[in-house]
């Protein structure tokens, strides 16, 4: 049951149009969007992931918009619960960084600050992750 939901989730995160206006290819993005260690706990940039802004309103899914450490958007990342998952909660228009996406990750992540719950990661990739430093 949880596969197909899982396969057609990350189908249409990857068809979902930009809908983050472009200031956000540069670290800090505007508007609402807020740095996620300075809302938890956790270290300002997130090896793997880099440093991750987030729109307080939009928890737990986000998008969280993560930077490598030359201050560029390389990925849009979405975490979702596993009870939603499970209940089947529709997640409608997410927001994305940009529209170019080369790649998709999916993985689960048994809980961190910010997320409590066991959920998983679904990151959009803007550009090859090879090519970011995210160290």
């Amino acid at each position: 049951m949880l596969r197909p939901f899982l396969t057609t989730a990350v189908a249409l995160f990857a068809l979902t149009g930009a809908a983050c206006a472009a200031e956000v290819t540069k670290a800090p993005p505007g508007g609402d969007y807020q740095q996620v260690s300075k809302l938890v706990a956790l270290p300002d940039f997130i090896p793997g992931l880099g440093t991750l802004y987030v729109q307080p309103a939009t928890l737990p899914a986000g998008p969280f918009l993560a930077y490598d450490r030359s201050g560029r958007l390389v990925s849009t990342i979405y975490m979702i619960p596993i009870k939603d998952i499970e209940a089947q909660k529709k997640f409608d228009e997410l927001a994305v960084g940009t529209d170019k996406v080369v790649d998709v990750d999916m993985y689960y992540n048994a809980g961190h600050p910010g997320v409590e719950e066991p959920h998983y990661h679904v990151v959009l990739w803007h550009v090859p992750e090879k090519d970011v430093d995210l160290k």
